[in-house]
């Protein structure tokens, strides 16, 4: 138990320096960008993320989890997925190409052809680095990680502040995606050393399909889940609209993914070897449901707090309108790592199938809503998009007790009270700064204030999460 929770919390401390340096790198890459390019550029681009995200969905076919619930998986099984990924990722890169001139009609957007082309590299190339990754992520090697995804950040970014600097508008984007794929894949081939088998055997496959291909599923429709509203925008707004809903919505992922993506780095292999103790299950996810709460909250309440200030003083006020829309979507954004760590107790118990029905219901929520709420406005169709991830926790919940009896009052009582202190304190800093004009010092104090009520107030209440992070950073320095 003891060398489990120590590589828990190494993993979680690797988890948070990688997700923590590449939110500070995109933060400062993403300001260059965004004061350098224009709106209609994010927008390009934003048009095609979902091809691309639905394509790594599928030749990825969520063997990486599949990989992980194996107690030990062989040589033979990581070789089969690499082929796997590789011969899919290749076939769909040829298809995808084939289709950027249909794609382009359909967004009436000529120049979406050439650049298509060239973002759909990615794929194949991504293809090379899923079994390495899985790998790291299996074994809890998250410094190795860490250090592949900030390098390959470092160097990615720099590329497209130089082409952004020198002219190249949205080609400055496009690269810069290239180039993070091809780095990150190669140093995890390093750190891993490992190479594939040959000949080509995919039989270990087989045994996988009945669980990664329902995985496979719920990943597809999670990225339309996630980009439902960029793809139904596309069609119906000007591509201008599309670049500032955009710039809204990366701001609000780059909140709520720090903690979604540390804590998925941990989550499912640590609770596949808990075992099949309920006790302990119940008592490791709640630790975790607490710690993630505590951070998320005030974090993406704190974000919508200083959504004008951080807009305008870093991206100029050409991005104000985004503004209310990255207000609204840091609500539903807070609850967004709660989600993540439900999937991933409810995977690592191996019922992918309940993922795939609660993904599908949110899927057909979302598309239903916002259509209905498309002559509202914008707005409305934000909002409603944004409350329905608020609305759906509960889902992921009940879809938890099927295979494990936890209460739907413990799970308040892990979560509720950290929403409802740092929605009280980051009112408190709204109205006590109302009177100030500076945008600077709005900015500084309003985070100051915050963080300084939310911290006093967990220690007036001695909260144990708050103690726990303390005494690891203690033993760390």
């Amino acid at each position: 138990m003891e060398n489990l929770k120590e590589k828990t919390a190494k993993g979680i401390a690797w988890g948070a320096i990688n997700n923590g340096t590449t939110q500070i790198l995109n933060l400062v890459f993403g300001i260059v960008l965004a004061r350098r390019l224009s709106e209609a550029d994010y927008g390009i681009l934003a048009l095609i993320t979902i091809f691309t995200l639905l394509a790594g969905c599928i030749q990825s076919a969520g063997f990486s989890q599949a990989l992980a619930n194996i107690k030990q998986p062989t040589q033979r099984d990581y070789s089969a997925v690499f082929w796997f990924n590789i011969l899919t990722g290749s076939s769909i890169y040829i298809l995808l190409f084939c289709c950027a001139p249909l794609i382009a009609q359909f967004f009436n957007e000529p120049l979406l052809t050439d650049v298509s082309q060239l973002v759909f590299l990615t794929i194949p190339i991504s293809a090379l680095g899923i079994v390495p990754n899985a790998k790291l992520w299996i074994e809890l090697r998250n410094r190795e990680m860490a250090i592949a995804n900030i390098t390959a950040l470092i160097v990615s970014g720099c590329t497209g502040m130089w082409l952004a600097w020198h002219g190249w508008a949205y080609w400055s984007l496009v690269w810069q995606q290239l180039s993070y794929i091809s780095i990150s894949s190669l140093l995890k081939y390093v750190f891993t050393r490992w190479h594939p088998s040959l000949p080509i055997d995919l039989k270990p496959i087989r045994p996988m399909l009945q669980f990664s291909s329902r995985l496979l599923l719920t990943n597809i429709l999670t990225v339309a889940s996630n980009n439902v509203l960029t793809f139904i925008f596309g069609k119906k707004l000007t591509i201008d609209v599309v670049g500032q809903f955009n710039q809204a919505n990366k701001w609000n992922t780059m909140g709520h993914s720090f903690i979604s993506s540390t804590m998925a780095q941990v989550v499912q292999p640590v609770l596949t070897n808990v075992g099949d103790e309920k006790e302990r299950q119940e008592r490791v996810f709640r630790k975790m449901l607490r710690f993630t709460s505590f951070i998320c909250f005030p974090l993406m309440l704190g974000l919508a707090l200083v959504a004008h200030e951080f807009i305008v003083l870093t991206i100029t006020d050409k991005w104000e309108p985004s503004v209310p829309l990255l207000q609204v979507l840091c609500v539903g954004g807070a609850f967004i790592p709660l989600h993540t760590l439900y999937q991933n107790f409810i995977i690592s118990r191996g019922r992918s199938d309940l993922y795939l029905y609660c993904i599908v219901l949110q899927l057909v929520l979302q598309i239903v809503f916002t259509l209905f709420l498309a002559p509202y406005g914008l707005m409305a169709m934000v909002t409603a998009f944004s409350a329905m991830n608020v609305a759906f926790t509960v889902c992921w919940h009940f879809a938890l007790r099927r295979i494990h009896p936890l209460s739907i009052l413990d799970a308040l009582k892990d979560t509720v009270p950290f929403a409802a202190v740092a929605l009280t304190c980051v009112t408190a800093a709204y109205w006590s700064t109302t009177w100030l004009t500076n945008l600077w010092m709005l900015l500084s104090l309003r985070i100051i204030i915050t963080a300084l009520l939310y911290l006093g107030s967990m220690k007036v209440l001695r909260v144990k999460t708050l103690d726990e992070c303390v005494d690891f950073i203690r033993k760390k320095c």
